[in-house]
Parts: structure tokens; sequence; C-alpha cells
């Protein structure tokens, strides 16, 4: 397993733009397991009405959006429960945030099918919901956030379209607002500039919560789209969040838990062997939780 997948350029391309696509990270070795769980969660969900997106008013459109939507952990495999606590990915964020202390604060599989709604959006920036206050000048300060393309993500298969910073600021200046203003004309003048997030499956759109972007409609017949989204931040960052992890305990989480590394469940808060939170108590009772888990190297480091 290739831990690094990204280059040098994407970061600095993602620091400088906000956003980045990174071409052929995973391999479809790697997705098939997890387009097969994709299609045990959403598969049956495909509308079978070729007029169903013409039937919500305003008001349902948009949680028809995010209709087939779940969050970690997912009542499937472990294979689409990891992916995004994937090592590259990881890596690739300890990058981008310039620290190795990363932690994974929102992690979903989202089905999208043409027919299924009107998925047209506005220009909007996504700090919105993941902060309550303004996205950080600093890398560390800042959101990675991966939109990972299980499936050929084409416009006609409803691709993300965004606007790079280094064409956004020109626009809206300091006046950075969630979402971009249409009386004023700025929602036409970035809709003028963006760009198409399209990719192969196996790609990786990689942007930050202050990078304008939008959802677009499905037309391709009988077309789907399924992604994974995983988010980071650098641990200790209050500001950022959005998933409760242990909020979620009736959910399976031993799918995690017994197949995740000590790194991969670092990203989640679970602290890392040789840390002083691990004591034979504390061993004892994680095991009792979690019969299955490995905690040989947890235990290991106490002992030594």
């Amino acid at each position: 397993m290739t831990t690094v997948r990204h280059t040098d350029e994407h970061i600095e391309h993602w620091l400088r733009e906000g956003a980045v696509i990174l071409h052929d990270f995973f391999t479809g070795k790697e997705l098939a397991p997890v387009i097969d769980d994709m299609e045990a969660l959403y598969g049956h969900l495909r509308p079978t009405d070729p007029d169903a997106h013409r039937k919500f008013d305003s008001t349902t459109v948009r949680a028809k959006q995010f209709e087939h939507t779940q969050d970690m952990p997912f009542p499937a495999s472990p294979a689409v429960n990891l992916l995004g606590l994937h090592p590259a990915l990881i890596a690739t964020a300890r990058a981008a945030l310039g620290t190795d202390d990363v932690r994974l604060y929102q992690n979903h599989t989202w089905a999208k099918f043409t027919g299924q709604t009107d998925f047209d959006q506005p220009h909007h920036c996504d700090f919105k919901n993941h902060t309550l206050t303004a996205p950080g000048e600093q890398a560390v300060d800042r959101t990675i956030n991966f939109m990972i393309y299980l499936t050929d993500v084409t416009d006609a298969h409803g691709a993300i379209h965004f606007v790079p910073l280094s064409s956004s600021d020109p626009i809206v200046g300091d006046n950075r607002m969630s979402f971009a203003s249409k009386t004023d004309g700025t929602l036409d003048r970035l809709k003028e500039v963006e760009q198409s997030g399209a990719a192969p499956a196996g790609s990786v759109f990689a942007y930050g919560i202050d990078v304008y972007h939008r959802g677009t409609n499905l037309t391709a017949p009988d077309g789907h789209r399924f992604t994974v989204t995983a988010s980071y931040k650098a641990a200790g960052n209050d500001q950022i969040g959005w998933s409760a992890w242990p909020r979620w305990f009736r959910e399976p989480w031993e799918l995690v838990m017994n197949h995740a590394t000590p790194e991969q469940l670092g990203c989640l808060g679970v602290p890392a062997p040789g840390d002083p939170f691990w004591t034979e108590l504390t061993l004892h009772r994680t095991s009792e939780r979690w019969p299955k888990m490995d905690l040989t190297s947890y235990s290991a480091a106490i002992n030594s």
C-alpha cells in the first residue's frame, strides 16, 4: 500500500487555490468492494419514475439533494468504513495542514441518481456548517475536505463546479459570505469563472471550506454518482466540527474498531500507543468493550 500519493505540487496548488483534483489516487481494486457496499446501501433507491425530480417544490428539493447520505459507521463492510481513513488520505491531510496530528471530523457516503431531484445549487462555501467563525488564514487552521469518486464523474453525472481562490478573491474580496449573493451579481460572476471538477473513478477532489462550489444536475440517462467524503482538521482545532463520533454508539462501530490501525484510530481521537491514557485498567475496559480489537501495540507500549 502506497502511503504517499500526493505530490508537493498538489499541496502547493491546494494551499494557493483552495482546491485540487488528485487523479488516480485509488485503484480499481481498492474501490471494487466499496462500490459493492454502495450498491448494497443505495442501489435499491434508484428512482423508477423518470419525472420524479419535477414533483418537488422549493422546500423539498434541498432535502432530496442530501437524501442518500449516511455518516460513518456504515452498515456495510470494513471497506467503505475505512476508505476515509486510508493512510494516503491521512498523509495528504498532514501535508496540507502542516501538522502530523490530524483528525477526521466528517465522513459520509453519498449517492445521487439522475431524476432523483434537482441537484443544481448556488455557489457557497462550506464553512457555514463546519465552524461558527470563519475560515482561518494559517494552514493549520484550515480544513481539507476529500470527495472520493467511486464512479466516473462527468458533467453529465453531476460534477461539482468550483472557483479557485485566485478567481474568487477579485470578485468577493474580504466579503466571503457562505452563500454568494445573486442580487449584487456575485453569483453570476462566480459562475462565469467556475471550473468543473469532473474526473474518472479513483480521483479525489480536495478542497477547503473557503472555496466557492456548487452541485450540478445529473443528466446522463439512468446515471448515478457514488462518492465518499472525508474531512480533516488539525488536532486541537476546536473551531471546526461536524461529527461527535461517540454520539453514534449504537451504530456498527466494530467495523471500524476491529479493523483500523492505531494511526487510523488516532484520527478519530483514540490515544496512540504509549499515551498516558493507556493503563492496565483502561486497556482492560477497552478490551471488554471491543473484544475483537487488536490492542497488541497498546499493551506492548504499557509494558515496554
